[in-house]
């Protein structure tokens, strides 16, 4: 750093000492009202907050209003504009994918036909990603545990891939302790192979003409400008130039004629971030995969969407299918690129789960209540406050007296959290069990009336 920074080095060193600045990225699907809060200036509904709140205590960090994201890798925002201008339909790729900060951006930023496939190697990470993800409730994104290597099945698919690669992470030292402790210059070694052995297993699943965006969390050269360096001499890889704000304090690296851009906390009101968008050589053409018999995914009957279909809003936008005992939803359009991917891949989580099919029935499933385009009207809805929101985030059996028998809708400040089941003076909680909160009730409340973001 010393060589990289010169004379600015005590400044950064000083910077490090700092307290990590706090950010959220508001659901522009779920909450429209601006906070009078500092905004994070390259992605537009981020803001920084004075204090880091317990976001666990607070309802609506739990129904998707909004992501605890740290402000630096929110510049794929303008990354991703930028460089996708002009694509109207994208299938895109988050490839290391989770806890999903990266992805949730991305699902906001597609147009209505878009797709985004995100994809995590470690089957228990996959997992917290599709419960970031079903939270979020844009609907728009497939959740997948595959390793990279498997994307060869998938040749010339996506537009746009984007691989937050796995790093000797230098730009988390501020925040995360342990990332100290990790660090080696055999790590570095080690990290700098892995990455480029990723980038040479799903280069080929990239259409000509696509993006490939590369981000690290970190400022050693060989894992961030060799690379790019790497990809020009393998593969042809282009530059593409994001325009920037000085006041941003970004700063751009030069490797031969690409352009990284580099996040130091003394420059930049973020963490140490890495981020270089690349362009595919070629024009795409069409690629003929392998049919085969049996589909996994199949539109659902008309009785089964009867069930249903009043229960979500804007509906020439989603498509109606069935998997298994499940009716869902995907974006119109997309079914056939969907069971492509479904062939090819382990699913974990798909479009948005509307009902559970129990013979006759249509039971709503919780993300459903979570998903942008629920239709509250369908429901009775019970307002809880935040001591019963919290006691709901626990599974504890909540009773909305006022409410009617049958499924209940519980909100929270007007944002939807998810289903009770009332029977008489009793009611069976379907907040989902590997989703309960944690924290005892009184513990949370104090921490929320203490202070929460929105």
């Amino acid at each position: 750093m010393q060589r990289v920074l010169g004379d600015q080095l005590p400044d950064f060193l000083a910077a490090l000492a700092q307290p990590a600045p706090v950010s959220i990225r508001l659901n522009a699907g779920k909450i429209t009202a601006l906070p009078e809060l500092e905004r994070v200036p390259w992605a537009h509904t981020a803001y920084y907050l004075p204090q880091r709140p317990a976001f666990a205590a607070d309802p609506w960090w739990h129904a998707g209003a909004y992501y605890a994201q740290e402000a630096s890798s929110m510049f794929l925002e303008k990354v991703f504009r930028t460089a996708t201008t002009g694509l109207e339909s994208p299938l895109v790729l988050d490839l290391a994918a989770a806890p999903g900060g990266k992805s949730t951006l991305l699902a906001l930023l597609l147009p209505p036909v878009g797709l985004l496939v995100a994809n995590e190697v470690i089957r228990t990470r996959a997992h917290i990603l599709a419960e970031n993800v079903t939270k979020w409730g844009s609907g728009n994104v497939i959740v997948t545990n595959n390793d990279p290597v498997h994307f060869q099945a998938l040749t010339e698919l996506f537009d746009v891939i984007l691989l937050d690669a796995p790093c000797s992470g230098e730009g988390l030292f501020r925040k995360d302790p342990a990332a100290v402790n990790e660090w080696s210059e055999a790590n570095v070694q080690l990290c700098s192979e892995r990455q480029q052995r990723i980038l040479a297993d799903v280069w080929d699943a990239l259409k000509p003409g696509g993006i490939l965006i590369y981000s690290t969390c970190t400022y050693e050269p060989s894992e961030n400008e060799a690379q790019l360096q790497w990809l020009r001499q393998e593969y042809g890889a282009e530059g593409i130039t994001i325009p920037l704000d000085p006041a941003w304090g970004v700063t751009e690296l030069q490797s031969g004629v690409l352009t990284g851009y580099q996040f130091y906390p003394h420059r930049a009101k973020g963490e140490g971030l890495f981020m270089a968008a690349l362009r595919k050589p070629g024009t795409a053409t069409l690629v003929h995969y392998r049919k085969t018999r049996h589909k996994l995914l199949t539109p659902a009957a008309p009785r089964e969407t009867e069930l249903v279909k009043d229960w979500v809003q804007n509906t020439e936008s989603w498509q109606w299918i069935r998997l298994g005992d499940k009716i869902q939803l995907l974006p119109s359009g997309t079914l056939e690129t969907a069971e492509l991917i479904a062939q090819r891949l382990r699913i974990v989580y798909m479009g948005v789960e509307v009902a559970e099919l129990i013979r006759t029935q249509a039971n709503p499933l919780p993300a459903l209540a979570l998903f942008k385009d629920v239709f509250r009207e369908c429901f009775p809805d019970f307002g809880a406050d935040p001591e019963m929101a919290l006691r709901f985030l626990r599974k504890e059996d909540i009773v909305p007296l006022d409410s009617p028998n049958g499924w209940v809708l519980i909100t929270s400040q007007e944002l939807p959290l998810g289903w009770v089941k009332k029977i008489n003076n009793r009611a069976n909680n379907y907040w989902p069990k590997e989703w309960r909160l944690r924290m005892e009730w009184k513990e949370a409340l104090q921490a929320y009336q203490h202070y929460h973001p929105l």
